[in-house]
């Protein structure tokens, strides 16, 4: 069992009984407050929300998802099941277009990731988690699946809310805290070996099921479905150790070195010993300076870290750098300056008035905190929420828009009516 796995199951197996099945009854997404949530459910067990979102209609459709899988930035995979073989295959993107012509009846899965980004829409449904930390949620990837559909049974290590956007999918999950967690290896996925249900549920438009990390889960389609999935995102701590140890090794000047001044005549000139070892850990621990230096590192590099965007999307500078005047021109016109989709942000506090802006790996300080925070909850800011940003924030969005973050966007010109003839 996986660490993360076995930490769930040990939450979910001391905490008190409560209700795994809701129904939200017009109290919001979660049917409680969201501090209940998190205090009872978050990470300790999962929750079926019956009308999370009553009366939900999908923002977008099948055909607009295939397209998107088109697309050469767009992570999309194919997931076909072979159910006499028990044999499953696995397409990624772009696909070819003429792909979903030649796809079977049943037993196959479109996934397509970061679908947020691509479409305002969707986008939209992440404001209704408001009580998550936005650096925290990676993205909103969407399912389109025909009749026995699926991506077998399997965990996901980390948490994930699954809204169920068109058609109906069973669901089966193991809430077991002693399940077995071992892999297939006949799979290009990873898929378990052997999965026991506990509880089983058939979802219908704006149904949500909340999942903590680590628990097994299975969902079939048992008509043409779209399923919504806002994952979180958890980086494993050896990705954590191995990218702070690059950002500590980058500021390693080049003369701090292993040394031993005080060399003396070993006993054995094959043997490590302790003299050896307390040398390294003196290198090793001088590297980032004091406490203080450490500290300060830390927090800068995680900012970068978390904001940092894995995949596609990459942004695309425009051929010419916009100016202040052309920003201030645009806005005084009523226009708007917009964030890239693909731009991920957070802040971070610098004492009592001043911030680091983080955008995408990298950081901008001596912001004032309160700029700092509407640049994250903005991704739109109109002339009044430019109006209120100092001259160093605007400046630095400028900045930013040289690399592609930002875009200044005129108002459109209204059509001029045609005479009638």
């Amino acid at each position: 069992m996986t660490k993360i796995a076995s930490k769930a199951a040990t939450k979910l197996a001391s905490a008190p009984a409560l209700p795994i099945e809701i129904d939200a009854a017009g109290r919001g997404p979660l049917g409680m407050p969201a501090a209940d949530f998190l205090r009872d459910y978050w990470q300790k067990r999962p929750l079926l929300i019956r009308n999370a979102f009553p009366g939900f209609e999908s923002p977008i459709s099948p055909d607009d998802l295939g397209a998107l899988s088109l697309e050469a930035t767009a992570l999309s995979r194919l997931i076909l099941w072979d159910r006499k073989k028990d044999r499953w295959t696995v397409e990624t993107g772009p696909l070819p277009e003429d792909r979903f012509d030649r796809v079977p009846e049943r037993d196959w899965t479109l996934l397509v990731q970061d679908v947020d980004k691509w479409d305002a829409d969707v986008r939209e449904l992440v404001e209704a988690f408001p009580f998550l930390p936005r650096w925290r949620i990676d993205d909103v990837m969407i399912s389109f699946a025909v009749e026995g559909g699926s991506v077998g049974a399997h965990i996901d290590q980390y948490d994930v809310f699954l809204l169920q956007g068109m058609g109906h999918r069973h669901w089966q999950i193991d809430a077991n805290p002693d399940q077995p967690v071992d892999f297939r290896d006949d799979a290009p996925i990873k898929l378990l070996k052997r999965f026991t249900p506990s509880h089983e549920w058939t979802l219908g438009p704006g149904d949500m099921l909340y999942l903590p990390p680590g628990l097994g889960h299975h969902g079939v389609a048992l008509d043409p479905c779209l399923t919504f999935s806002l994952g979180m995102r958890a980086p494993a701590k050896a990705e954590l150790i191995e990218d702070f140890a690059l950002e500590l090794a980058s500021r390693t000047g080049e003369k701090e070195r292993y040394a031993d001044p005080d060399l003396a005549v070993p006993t054995d000139a094959f043997e490590i010993d302790a003299h050896a070892l307390a040398r390294v850990k003196h290198t090793l621990g001088g590297m980032a300076g004091d406490a203080d230096a450490d500290d300060a590192l830390l927090r800068r590099w995680f900012g970068r870290f978390i904001t940092r965007y894995r995949a596609s999307g990459n942004l695309q500078p425009p051929k010419k750098a916009p100016t202040r005047a052309e920003f201030d021109a645009a806005l005084a016109a009523g226009g708007v300056v917009q964030r890239h989709p693909f731009s991920r942000v957070a802040w971070l506090r610098e004492g009592k008035t001043k911030a680091l802006w983080f955008v995408t790996g990298s950081d901008i300080e001596g912001l004032r905190a309160k700029d700092a925070a509407l640049l994250c909850r903005h991704d739109t800011l109109n002339a009044a929420a430019w109006e209120q940003l100092d001259d160093h924030a605007r400046e630095s969005v400028v900045a930013l828009a040289a690399l592609g973050h930002y875009r200044a966007i005129a108002p459109k010109k209204p059509r001029t009516p045609r005479n009638p003839r």
